[in-house]
């Protein structure tokens, strides 16, 4: 049987460490692949090669298939049923090799045509044909990720966490040190480097097995072991998929955002896909780091506060979710929009990845920045909306966001290029902040502690405001004392950063912001503990 409750807050700290450091190797690995290939033809088509299996296993990995199956195989290991439970599970892997297998299978076929689908005017046949070669190479991700998915459920249904909680990070790993060790057997192509960045994609597949075999492995534990036959009348299969719908429509409607930022951003030059996902993958550092984690914590309490239908404690709750992301993470878009250039450059200009390339991932960064805290709060209220089984709520509001995201981007990226296409983004993630902010209050009695919240974000944009100008005249100062070599760089962006944070920290503890006083004083504990 799987142990109880009582290991909660452990398993939470886990998961938001090990989500922090999976975001810090991450942000390595772009690193080590901007100075290899830079914002190039070439970078550009591994970025859409990767985005469309990327996207189709999304559908069926991790948190789609996590939400429908944990619940109904935890079920049955309460009831003590455990055969059942794995042999539903058995099945359910027979079910998605078969069907992932074909899905594959398909795509690696129809990659020909497909792909050229997603590419634009100012892709050469060169680079349409290095794309197709790519998303062949990378096309079973998606059956291996919607494998790793199941057997994944199937650790954290017994409290087994830590091999789902390392291995994104020994995947990054696994991907950088083949990269750098694979890229010098290939050659350049007819485009500058293009047939190095099939390096990349190998890399990425072998690392995808290697997760796989992690989460086999870590199965030792709880003496499982897959059955080779597939009960197709068992009613729980058609339960798991039936869960999964809402689910898996709200994340791929979600995740289609990235994709239409990168199809959009081939009318607009062939450097433009890359330098955009290089800037969604320093945005996306605080957004894991921080929103994650709070939904994290908050998701478990809601869940039980619904099904005490305690209304009074859920508005309180999602009120204080929802103020202590705006204290995280509205300083850290404060900080992204005033050095958008300086923070670019420290990480991603040497090699191939050159200062046209900062000039354009830093104006992605610009106005990603804005995005960040619409990003955090969205996150949050849409785990409340599944906390109360409403699923279907979000989804439905995730497909306006992507319309409202395609309206706002063909209006905007031929007069404004790579900054009209994310403003698309950032309107899309405003409004579906707002949208959702006001079915959640109509469930909550109309009132979601709307005041306290807003009286709150005011004084963190204040004290924001403090960190914006001390950031500025720190990195200024020290930018012209210490020059631009990368131990300059180093000092100059992290001591306006340190500079700026202690502006604002003293800032918000002055002006009695009660989140700010509750994250102090979690550290204080912390800390007395080690």
């Amino acid at each position: 049987m799987p142990p109880g409750g009582g290991g909660v807050a452990r398993n939470t700290a886990i998961f938001s460490i090990a989500t922090g450091i999976s975001r810090i190797v991450g942000l390595g690995r772009e690193i080590v692949a901007a100075s290899f290939f830079g914002t190039g033809g070439p970078a550009s088509a591994f970025t859409i090669a990767f985005q469309i299996p990327n996207l189709v296993s999304n559908l069926f990995a991790n948190a789609a298939l996590s939400a429908a199956f944990v619940p109904v195989f935890t079920d049955l290991l309460q009831q003590g049923k455990r055969k059942e439970a794995f042999r539903l599970a058995s099945s359910l892997f027979w079910v998605l090799l078969i069907a992932l297998g074909a899905v594959t299978a398909f795509f690696i076929l129809a990659a020909g045509a497909i792909m050229p689908l997603f590419t634009g005017d100012t892709f050469t046949s060169q680079l349409n044909a290095l794309t197709v070669g790519l998303s062949q190479i990378l096309f079973p991700v998606v059956l291996l990720l919607g494998l790793n998915g199941l057997l994944v459920g199937v650790l954290q249904s017994y409290d087994h966490f830590t091999i789902p909680a390392i291995s994104p990070a020994v995947w990054n790993v696994v991907i950088i040190v083949l990269l750098v060790v694979l890229r010098p057997h290939f050659h350049g192509g007819p485009e500058h480097n293009g047939d190095q960045v099939y390096a990349y994609a190998i890399a990425v597949l072998v690392a995808t097995v290697v997760q796989l075999l992690m989460a086999f492995g870590a199965l030792g534990r709880i003496d499982f072991r897959l059955q080779f036959s597939v009960d197709w009348h068992d009613p729980r299969i058609r339960q798991v998929l039936t869960l999964m719908l809402p689910v898996t429509i709200g994340l791929g409607i979600v995740n289609l955002d990235q994709l239409i930022n990168s199809v959009f951003g081939t009318l607009v030059s062939k450097e433009a896909p890359r330098a955009i996902d290089n800037a969604f993958r320093i945005y996306m550092l605080p957004q894991g780091l921080f929103s994650v984690a709070v939904a994290t914590v908050l998701f478990p309490t809601l869940s039980r506060m619904a099904s005490r239908r305690d209304v009074a404690g859920m508005r309180r709750a999602v009120g204080i979710g929802m103020r202590q992301i705006n204290l995280l993470l509205i300083p850290a878009a404060t900080f992204m929009i005033v050095l958008p250039t300086p923070i670019v450059r420290l990480l991603f200009q040497r090699g191939e990845f050159g200062p046209h390339s900062t000039h354009l991932v830093s104006i992605a960064l610009f106005w990603f920045a804005f995005s960040l805290p619409f990003g955090g709060l969205n996150l949050l209220l849409t785990r409340t909306f599944f906390a109360v089984q409403r699923p279907w709520i979000p989804t439905r509001l995730a497909a306006v966001n992507i319309v409202v995201d395609v309206i706002v981007s063909v209006a905007l990226y031929k007069p404004f290029g790579i900054a009209g296409l994310i403003i698309g983004t950032v309107a899309a993630n405003a409004l579906m902040t707002a949208l959702q902010l006001q079915r959640l209050r109509a469930g909550f009695n109309g009132r979601l502690e709307g005041a306290q919240t807003l009286m709150v974000t005011a004084r963190i944009l204040l004290a924001s405001a403090l960190l914006a100008g001390i950031s500025w005249v720190v990195w200024r100062l020290l930018d012209a004392l210490l020059g631009g070599a990368l131990p300059g760089q180093i000092i100059s962006v992290g001591g306006a950063a340190a500079a700026g944070l202690f502006v604002y920290v003293r800032a918000v503890l002055a002006m009695r912001i009660p989140e700010a006083h509750q994250v102090s004083q979690m550290i204080r504990v912390q800390l007395g503990r080690a």
